[in-house]
Parts: structure tokens; sequence; C-alpha cells
């Protein structure tokens, strides 16, 4: 058995640590990662406008409040959706400027330029003009992968141009803000002899726009993503990177954001269109279900090490208690330690594992509401659980039930640290003792 546990942690140190490692300091991958980072606040406000439009009560309630509220959104329901339809229904548009700012930083170039080349593109051919109006159907969450694409590649030839300083040459005496402008001429003609011909032609032979045509591309992987199996499979991955003691919910979180978002963007349209909500791996899901009160659903093993005999748990427990209820753990992942500890790696990687086999059960079978809105991350699991839900009261006893299930998973193994921990407190009060003694 040590021999196997030495094995896997040589294979998580030597192999998989350093891959990691490259990935999350790689420029393209910080870049988005950033960039939906960046959109978070837009995306966030129009969930809660949304949640705010799909009032939690039946249409032949009762009760006097949510009639009133009911009503009010019957009355004003497109004044109370245009928040949404200006942040989660244009995602796309947000995505696009700010992985583009983020890549552009990163090379040292003109962030700005970057960006608003990236927009322009992106609304090019996300959104070609027809009878004086946009269409803002490749705009949402259809057009996430897109926004990608293109902000990566326009942000490419800008560095690739200055890289062997190509563009118009304009003398020193000319103001820095009209140099920066023609410094754009030359990627904005790139842009238009390539993809634009290029969505040209996708929309004449296969009717389909860019983002359309990408979507399809994706379709697969988004529908294979929103599994149970690719659930576990990230879940682990997260928590063996965890476990070396790389950031591994930063790494996973980043690869994810998109199909969570794109997961999101369907859920809300079939809300919207009064349909049955199809998708269930959305970042809330992870946040407030699995991982409730941080990677390793530590909250626990905090409760366990509140009532610790072992003085040093006890600290740790008082120190790591508040911001685990905001979904913050790093004290407990350090200051255990359970980053390499053998004694805390079972019910570290098992219990996340758990959670998400028991929440997908649960969502599947609708004992608890489908995720149809973002909410920050540090919010309080049981609140941010429900609010995400669209105030599902079940997700908060779902939520309970997952920390009392971790406790007792950790417990056994707690135990054994603490009895081990005890030991050393033991030892070092009498070596103290002899110190004072002589």
């Amino acid at each position: 058995m040590s021999t196997l546990a030495d094995s896997l942690f040589g294979v998580i140190e030597n192999r998989i640590s350093p891959i990691a490692a490259r990935l999350s300091s790689q420029r393209h991958v910080v870049a988005i990662k950033d960039g939906f980072i960046a959109s978070m606040p837009f995306l966030i406000v129009g969930s809660f406008m949304l949640l705010f439009s799909h009032p939690p009560f039946s249409q032949d309630s009762q009760w006097g409040f949510a009639q009133w509220w009911l009503g009010m959104v019957k009355q004003y329901n497109d004044q109370l959706m245009m928040p949404y339809n200006m942040t989660m229904g244009i995602m796309a548009v947000f995505i696009t400027g700010a992985i583009a700012y983020n890549l552009a930083q990163s090379y040292k170039l003109n962030g700005l330029m970057a960006a608003l080349l990236s927009l322009m593109t992106f609304l090019v051919v996300a959104a070609p003009e027809k009878d004086g109006a946009l269409s803002v159907a490749s705009l949402g969450g259809e057009g996430i992968f897109s926004a990608i694409l293109i902000s990566l590649y326009c942000t490419e030839v800008m560095h690739w141009l200055v890289k062997y300083n190509i563009g118009f040459k304009l003398p020193e005496q000319v103001p820095p803000k009209i140099r920066q402008s023609f410094d754009l001429l030359i990627p904005i003609m790139v842009i238009f002899l390539t993809l634009y011909p290029l969505n040209l032609f996708m929309e004449s032979h296969f009717g389909l726009l860019i983002p359309q045509a990408i979507m399809s591309v994706f379709a697969p992987i988004i529908s294979a993503a929103d599994s149970l199996p690719a659930v576990l499979i990230a879940v682990l991955l997260c928590h063996l990177l965890w476990f070396a003691g790389i950031h591994g919910a930063a790494i996973v979180g980043g690869i994810l954001q998109a199909f969570w978002l794109s997961n999101l963007g369907l859920n809300q349209e079939a809300l919207n269109a009064g349909q049955d909500i199809p998708k269930i791996f959305i970042e809330p899901f992870w946040q407030f279900f699995i991982t409730v009160g941080g990677s390793g659903a530590t909250m626990g093993l905090v409760i366990l090490y509140l009532r610790s005999r072992s003085a040093h748990l006890r600290a740790i427990g008082r120190l790591g208690f508040v911001p685990g209820m905001f979904n913050i753990n790093e004290p407990i992942i350090f200051g255990s330690p359970v980053v390499m500890n053998p004694l805390l790696f079972i019910p570290f990687i098992t219990t996340p594992l758990i959670n998400a086999v028991i929440a997908w059960t649960a969502t599947r079978t609708n004992l608890i509401n489908h995720v149809i809105s973002l909410a920050p991350w540090t919010t309080p699991g049981p609140i941010g659980a429900a609010w995400s839900t669209g105030w599902d009261w079940r997700a908060v006893v779902l939520v309970a039930f997952l920390i009392c299930l971790s406790t007792l998973i950790y417990y056994p193994f707690f135990k054994l640290y603490e009895r081990q921990l005890l030991a050393q407190e033991e030892e070092m009060a009498q070596e103290q003792l002899a110190e004072e003694m002589k």
C-alpha cells in the first residue's frame, strides 16, 4: 500500500505538476482566464436581473407579496429584462474585449487597441448588419468560443505585425495618440482580408456565420462536458493538482469557463422560453455543491478542527472558519497542511467526488432546481446554492447535508492526523519543560 501511494504521489509530483505549472502560466491560458474574470461582474448582475424577472412563485399563488411581484414582472417585463439583455445576452462581447486586452498586455502591446480590434472583428462575423439592425443571436452563449478564438487571433496579428515592424511610419512630431490610431490600420485591413471573406463564404455556401459553425464543431464537446463522467474527471484532476500544491481550481476552472458559460446561456434561454432546463454542469454547481467551503469540500474538516484536542488544528480551524464560509480555504489547505499530506489525501479527493455524484443525481432527478444564475463564488454555500437555482430552498438542505457528509468522511482521517499531532505536541512540551529545568 505504501509503495502504491508513493508511486501515485511520485506521478503527481513529477509528471502532472510540471505540466500543470506550465499550463497555468501560459500567456493565452492566463489571458482567457483573466478575460472571463473581468467579465464576471456584468454577468452576475445580468443573472440577478433574470432571476428577478422570474419570481419563484406559482402563477396561482394567493400570497400578497407574490401577487405584487408577479404583477410587476408582467407589467414591466421588457424594462426589467433590459439589464439582462445588455449583459448576459451579449456576454461574448465583454469576453472578446477582455481576453484581447489581457493578451495584448502580456505582449506589452496597446491593450485598448487590441480590445477594439477584436470587438470590431467579432461583430463583423457574429452580428453582420442586415436591414439596418444587428442580430444578437450569436452575441450570447453561442458566441463564447468564437469570442475566445477571435480575440486570440486579432491580438496575435497585432503582435506579429509589431514584431516584424510592419505598419505606417509617422514622424515623431505626430502626437502619440494619433500614431497609435494609425498603428491599427494594417491589422484592420488584415482582418478584413482574412476573416470577412471566410465569413461570407460560410454564409453563402453553408448558411452559417463563423460563430454558428464553431458552435456546431464544439457542440459534441459541450454535450460530453455536461455529463457525470466529465464532472468526475474534472473534479479528480483539480484535486490532484491541489494536493501537489498547485491551484487546481484556477487551472481546471479556467479551462471549463467557456463550457460553463455556454451551458448557463442555454439554461437561461430555456428559462425565458418556458422550456425544461437542459444543463447541469455550471460554475455554481461546482462552487456551492461539489466544493462547498472550498476545494476538497473542507467545511466539514474545519468543523472538526474547531473541536480538535490538537492546539495546531484548533488554531487552524479558528483561522479558517470565517474564510471557509466564503469558500476560501487556503488557510486550511496550506495551514493543516492538506498539500502532500498522505493522511488527508483520500478524503480530500473522495469528498468532492461523492458530492458531485449526489448533487448531479439530485439535479437530474429534479430534487433540486438546475442552476440558472451566476452568484459570486464567495457567497456562502447555502445562500449561493439557493441564489443560483432560483431561490430553491431544497438546494439549501442539500448543501447542509453535503457539509454533514463531508464531516463524516473526514472524521476517521482527521482522528489519525490529530493523534499524530498530539504526539508531536506532547514531545515538544516535554522538550520545552526539559529546557526550562536546565
